[in-house]
């Protein structure tokens, strides 16, 4: 124990780097305390968040380093996130986390990456929600098996209403599909439909979440500059498909966030291509090649992943389960698991404060 103090111990540990933010824990001034008692040592980190996916490596390095400074010692490596302070008692306050999940045009499974993102993260064992605002043709109720749901609403002690999502698969869900039917979906317009947006988003009670992922309405229009103006968002994810006129669409969409100043933490390019079942080997790329990827290098925003088409993701989001959840989601649910951890670690680059602001050329 000769020789090992506070001093040491922080040399020690300029040895860790966090995996997302690329610098080393002392740094990133993530130490809170360092205490040597006796035969024990603990060290405590406060990380910025999300913390659900780096804190076990963290943990694991920090122990690992410790191990040959401190032999004789039993180790403990706490880590906890740092404290959210809540902006007040509003339905959002709560929220740590708001990513809008965007697509240039409908048709290219944004609703369906939503809900299996949203359940990849559930998984990390964070608390999770997902906001359906597409008016047109709310899918959520359906991946999620709650076409018969509807909002919960309860009365406080002063007898004023109170607005509660639904909870399936412990994910909180409300939808455009809660408070109107698909027929009227396609009449409304103009004060109907703000009024409708304004229930979702600031009379929904939330509750304490590490992410609400916002399953925006396609397109980059009006409805979905005002949503993104209206929402104190994170982060934004765009969703593709890999042919040539995708291009177009992801342009669209990366100048819509940029005039409303939201951050791009990514493309996914989903239905990549097609593997039979009886051929493992084998890829088709039906619907082209690498389009996303392509056009996510040249405007310089990271490239999350790839999706491949496959009926099992479609059959399971259709009878009210995100895939991702399935015991049996194999090499496809690691797939979408990769791509929600690459959406933590953007996101937590995005809460330090280290996340440079891009100069995307249009």
């Amino acid at each position: 124990m000769a020789g090992i103090n506070d001093s040491t111990i922080r040399e020690a540990l300029t040895n860790v780097n966090d995996p997302d933010l690329g610098q080393n824990i002392v740094d990133l001034d993530f130490i809170s305390n360092i205490d040597i008692n006796n035969n024990s040592l603990t060290v405590d980190l406060e990380i910025t968040g999300p913390a659900h996916i780096a804190a076990e490596k963290i943990q694991t390095d920090c122990v690992n380093v410790l191990k040959d400074y401190a032999a004789d010692l039993k180790i403990t490596v706490n880590v906890t996130e740092k404290p959210f302070e809540k902006k007040g008692n509003g339905p959002l306050d709560g929220v740590k986390n708001i990513i809008a999940i965007a697509s240039g045009k409908g048709g290219v499974g944004k609703s369906a990456v939503s809900s299996n993102l949203a359940a990849a993260l559930s998984l990390t064992g964070a608390k999770v929600g997902i906001l359906d605002g597409d008016i047109y043709g709310p899918s959520q109720p359906t991946m999620f098996g709650l076409n018969d749901a509807s909002l919960q609403a309860i009365q406080d002690e002063n007898g004023k209403n109170i607005t509660f999502p639904a909870d399936k698969y412990g994910i909180k869900v409300a939808s455009m599909g809660f408070i109107i039917n698909r027929d009227e979906a396609a009449i409304v317009r103009g004060p109907m439909l703000a009024g409708y947006f304004s229930m979702l988003f600031e009379q929904v009670h939330w509750g304490d979440l590490d992410y609400l992922i916002f399953d925006l309405p396609p397109g980059t229009g009006d409805i979905q500059l005002t949503l993104t103006q209206k929402i104190p968002l994170t982060g934004s994810v765009i969703v593709t498909t890999p042919q040539e006129i995708s291009v177009a669409d992801v342009r669209r969409s990366i100048a819509m966030f940029k005039r409303v100043n939201v951050d791009i933490m990514g493309v996914i390019e989903n239905m990549s291509y097609f593997v039979p079942p009886d051929m493992p080997d084998k890829k088709y790329y039906i619907f082209g090649e690498g389009g996303g990827r392509k056009e996510a290098d040249e405007k310089g925003i990271n490239f999350l992943g790839e999706i491949p088409l496959f009926m099992g993701f479609r059959e399971s989001n259709d009878n009210g389960m995100p895939y991702v959840l399935r015991e049996d989601a194999g090499h496809h649910g690691e797939v979408i698991k990769e791509i929600a951890a690459k959406m933590v670690s953007e996101t937590r680059k995005k809460n330090h404060g280290g996340a440079e602001d891009l100069d995307i050329e249009l």
